[in-house]
C-alpha cells in the first residue's frame, strides 16, 4: 500500500491503489487522535479525507462520511462491512469512532472491524520491520512491532503501554520507527535499542485509509463481528491516580 502525506484543505482527498482482488466496499474511519479521517475503499481504491480536528471529531465525523459516500455514489447497504480504528489512542476519540461504527453498522445490518491503530502506522510507513510507539503522556507511550510476512503483519511485540526507557527489546537491525512516541520520546528509545532502529519515520499517525486496507482480508473471510461486540483497545485504563497511588 502506498503511504500517504497530510494535505492542505478541509477535505484533502487521496486515492490509492491496493492489490485487492475483489471488488469490496469498506467503510473506514479514525478519530484516535487530533485528526479525524474517513475513507473508502472501493473497486481496489481507497478515497479517502482527512481534517485536524483537534475536539471537534464528533462534529466533523458523520459530515465527513457523508461526503465520501456520496462523491463514491455508494449508500451504506452496499457496503460489506464498516472499519473503526479501535486503539490505543485518545479515549474520547477511540469512544466516538467506535460508537459511530457501532451505529451506522446496526442500520444498515452490517459487520464491523475494529483494528489496532499502532498496526494501520506500520501499514502506512510502507516498511517491512516496524517500531509503533503513539505517545500515551504521563512519561509512557502505547507500543507495538511488528514484521512483514507474506504481505500480511505479524505482531513481533504485542501493543502495551510502557515506558520509553523499558520499551520490549527488539531482535536483528534495520527497524524503523514511527509515531508521536517517537517525536516525543526519540532519543530514549534509540538508546533503549542501540542501533537497531535504522530510521525514524515523522509525521505518521493512523489513518483510516490503512484501517480500510488492514480490515479488507477480515471482511473478505467472513470474519468480521457483530456491531454490538465492537469495543475500543484502551490498554490504559486508568488515567488518573488517586494521591496515594503516585
Amino acid at each position: 500500500m502506498a503511504s500517504s502525506s497530510s494535505s492542505s484543505g478541509r477535505y484533502p482527498s487521496i486515492f490509492f491503489s491496493l492489490p485487492i482482488p475483489t471488488a469490496l466496499r469498506i467503510l473506514a474511519l479514525d478519530t484516535s487522535t487530533e485528526h479525524c479521517s474517513v475513507a473508502l475503499l472501493l473497486d481496489g481504491r481507497t478515497l479517502s479525507y482527512e481534517v485536524l480536528a483537534k475536539q471537534r471529531h464528533s462534529e466533523l465525523l458523520l459530515p465527513m462520511i457523508q461526503r465520501v459516500l456520496q462523491e463514491a455514489g455508494v449508500k451504506l447497504a452496499q457496503l460489506q462491512g464498516i472499519a473503526f480504528g479501535a486503539g490505543p489512542g485518545s479515549f474520547t476519540g477511540l469512544r466516538i469512532a467506535c460508537g459511530v461504527a457501532q451505529g451506522l453498522a446496526f442500520g444498515a445490518d452490517l459487520p464491523v472491524a475494529g483494528i489496532c491503530t499502532l498496526e494501520a502506522m506500520a501499514e502506512e510507513t510502507g516498511g517491512g520491520r516496524v517500531v509503533a510507539a503513539i505517545d500515551a503522556r504521563m512519561g509512557e507511550i502505547y507500543h507495538a512491532a511488528y514484521v512483514k510476512s507474506g504481505g500480511q503483519w505479524l505482531t513481533e511485540s504485542q501493543p502495551e503501554l510502557c515506558s520509553p526507557h523499558h520499551a520490549p527489546l527488539l531482535s536483528g537491525v534495520g527497524w524503523a520507527g514511527c509515531g508521536s512516541g517517537f517525536a516525543v520520546h526519540e532519543k530514549a528509545l534509540r538508546l533503549r535499542y542501540n542501533g537497531c532502529i535504522s530510521q525514524v519515520i515523522h509525521g505518521v499517525r493512523p489513518q483510516a485509509s490503512a484501517i480500510a486496507w488492514l480490515a479488507a482480508p477480515r471482511f473478505m473471510n467472513g470474519a468480521g463481528m457483530d456491531p454490538a461486540e465492537a469495543a475500543p483497545i484502551y490498554i490504559r485504563n486508568k488515567v488518573a491516580l488517586k494521591e496515594n497511588e503516585r
